[in-house]
């Protein structure tokens, strides 16, 4: 399968006069010469900028053509730049790649390529309305970094440093987001504290149906290893409700639980049937956050768009030297799980 990019088209020259006065709004101009500007592209050396002067304000400004700004660099050799980073080039090896094509380019100036892109697409997501978003944690240079991810369209909406474990500076993180783009629900994993940050947020929750079948398999298997042989059939009910999800699967393990002997006191020697009991309870009070999806068709069953957004931010930061600040590294780390969304 071939991918083709789409990359900026450069213009030597801009024919069209300006529209408006970047200063005052004005429309009607005068023009006030025009210079000669290198530029550093693969294809286009050198282009034609106008001045103009406002007749309203009577201040002056450039007029540049399309593909070009203030900057050396044109569109084109930022975004090639910041794509060869992030599929895999170390800033190095894009200077070099780039001087094939006679290019001079630092790898300084690569560098800010790849956090201008950060920023632009930061600045795109903010506020942006997203209703369901897939939250995930990960670990990066000995770092905590939270993950939100747009299940609408699989993009990035934002990173965090944060411990995915500090409930606090979670709750806080979730706020903002909640406030900025008016969240509705989330998809996480099983851990507890997102059962109490929803409520006080007031937020639908879907635990991702991948993690709950997964530990509660390997729960299953383990007690299947040390239940008494009476009590192995409540493993094969629990196995089927998880796996056709009825709508009154709560209740049905919550009838299961009922039909154990004893209760849930504890005691110093915990038995297997006192396990049992745990995982009956556990799955009956969570069932409705494990089955939030049949209610809203938008809320996806498990978290997916947000673990290969995670993904592909390992993939570029094992091949890394390290980050050498943190906003460096939620701006790599935002750039490389953004470039093939």
């Amino acid at each position: 399968m071939a991918i083709v990019l789409q990359l900026p088209s450069i213009k030597r020259i801009k024919t069209e006069r300006p529209t408006s006065c970047p200063y005052c709004q004005g429309e009607t101009f005068q023009r006030w010469g025009s210079v000669k500007k290198q530029v550093k592209d693969t294809k286009v050396r050198s282009v034609k900028v106008y001045r103009y002067r406002c007749t309203s304000c009577e201040r002056t400004f450039r007029d540049y053509p399309e593909g070009i700004d203030r900057a050396i660099q044109s569109d084109r050799m930022r975004l090639v730049a910041m794509l060869c980073w992030s599929f895999g080039m170390s800033y190095r090896k894009v200077e070099v790649m780039v001087s094939w094509f006679g290019v001079k380019l630092s790898r300084m100036s690569s560098w800010r390529d790849v956090q201008a892109e950060a920023e632009r697409i930061r600045r795109e997501k903010r506020w942006q309305p997203t209703r369901v978003v897939g939250i995930d944690g990960m670990w990066v240079n000995g770092q905590g970094v939270m993950v939100a991810v747009d299940i609408g369209d699989g993009g990035v909406l934002a990173l965090g440093e944060i411990d995915e474990k500090d409930m606090g500076a979670v709750f806080q993180w979730l706020t903002r987001l909640k406030q900025e783009h008016g969240i509705g629900a989330i998809v996480t994993d099983d851990l507890g504290m997102y059962r109490t940050i929803t409520d006080q947020l007031e937020l639908g929750h879907q635990v991702c149906q991948f993690h709950v079948r997964r530990w509660v398999g390997r729960a299953c298997w383990e007690l299947g290893e040390k239940l008494p042989e009476e009590w192995l059939w409540v493993i094969d009910r629990i196995k089927l409700i998880m796996e056709d999800l009825p709508p009154d699967g709560g209740r049905q393990l919550l009838d299961l639980y009922k039909g154990l002997p004893g209760d849930l006191k504890h005691s110093r020697e915990r038995t297997a049937v006192d396990d049992l009991r745990h995982l009956l309870i556990r799955l009956s009070e969570k069932w409705e956050r494990y089955t939030t999806f049949f209610s809203d068709p938008a809320i996806p069953w498990t978290n997916n768009p947000t673990e290969q957004a995670i993904g592909r931010m390992k993939m570029r930061a094992k091949s890394v030297r390290g980050y050498k600040t943190s906003s460096g590294m939620l701006n790599g780390l935002l750039v490389s799980s953004s470039t093939m969304t």
